[in-house]
């Protein structure tokens, strides 16, 4: 017997909820890699994509770290790129335009050194439409603190958010460290703040040296370290994170084909953000986005929603 055609009425259901933003599939570009999204607009199919973020905002713009900021390593790339940006008034008049009319869920980063700078661009936003979601990066040093990282302190972080909670108008997403010693610990600081959503990981703090010349390879020393590499580590912190938060988890880390993202969905994420695959391939999201819903039909999954947090643990029979 031939196998029966399958037709579009029962391919599979790759539609997810996220803290109340409806997407029509759970791939997302991730911050850091897809400039402000328009940047991408001829180059991708946005109506295959569940949405992106866009790069760091801050309250002024900044240009970033000296050169040389982006190197290759073993199965990954290093980072020093310093959150350059156009800054927020900026984005607004130049970037915002574009952005609204793309087809997709629009989330823009944000960045400070200061809560006070957090809570400007927050509260500047607020006023504007586009945009479905706030990502708090929570990997910068607070100035006010001596420097210490928003993520790396659960304190400092509950803080944070509960903050930029009390005024933003949308759902705050808090973008997670993995330099810390419990994942699980500033996971449920960022809920207990308010937080609608936690997304993780962000770089890890790296090193890279030129034996002959003996000086750092970026010219900020260390940088953040991205890729292949790291994806072992994520996909277990997002584990952990899942399991301590009742909100949902953005996994991300080394995706660069569907079966990765699926990955990150078992571990517990609702939805995956795709970074550094971006530098190599432009369309790589389109394309993980794609090749997840040829997955789920090869595979008789009928919802994507029914694969987060089904990793089975216990041994086989």
């Amino acid at each position: 017997m031939n196998p029966k055609k399958k037709t579009r009425s029962n391919e599979p259901d790759l539609n997810v909820s996220l803290c109340g933003m409806e997407l029509r599939n759970p791939v997302l570009a991730a911050s850091g890699t897809f400039g402000y999204g328009v940047e991408f607009e001829e180059i991708l199919d946005f109506t295959a994509i569940g949405g992106f973020v866009t790069k760091g905002l801050s309250r002024e713009p900044m240009s970033g770290n000296a050169a040389p900021r982006l190197i290759e390593t073993a199965s990954g790339m290093l980072n020093a790129i310093g959150l350059q940006n156009l800054g927020v008034d900026a984005f607004i008049h130049e970037k915002l335009p574009a952005i609204q009319k793309l087809p997709c869920a629009a989330i823009v980063n944000v960045f400070g050194y200061t809560i006070a700078d957090y809570f400007a661009v927050v509260k500047t936003l607020n006023d504007y439409g586009g945009i479905a979601a706030y990502e708090l990066n929570a990997s910068c040093p607070n100035t006010h603190s001596g420097g210490m990282v928003f993520g790396s302190n659960a304190n400092l972080l509950f803080e944070l958010v509960a903050n930029i909670k009390s005024v933003a108008r949308r759902p705050i997403i808090v973008k997670l460290s993995p330099n810390v010693t419990s994942i699980a610990e500033v996971a449920r600081a960022a809920e207990e703040a308010g937080a609608d959503a936690i997304s993780l990981v962000n770089t890890f703090l790296s090193l890279s040296i030129d034996v002959h010349t003996r000086r750092p390879r970026l010219a900020n020393i260390t940088g953040g370290l991205s890729g292949p590499a790291i994806k072992p580590i994520a996909l277990r912190m997002v584990w952990e994170a899942s399991r301590s938060v009742s909100i949902p988890v953005i996994g991300m880390g080394g995706i660069h084909t569907a079966e990765d993202a699926v990955e990150f969905l078992l571990a517990g994420a609702t939805a995956v953000q795709v970074g550094t695959a971006s530098y190599a391939d432009p369309r790589a999201v389109e394309r993980i986005a794609r090749g997840l819903r040829d997955w789920c039909a090869q595979n008789s999954i009928d919802s994507v929603r029914s694969l987060t947090g089904a990793m089975k643990t216990e041994p086989s029979a």
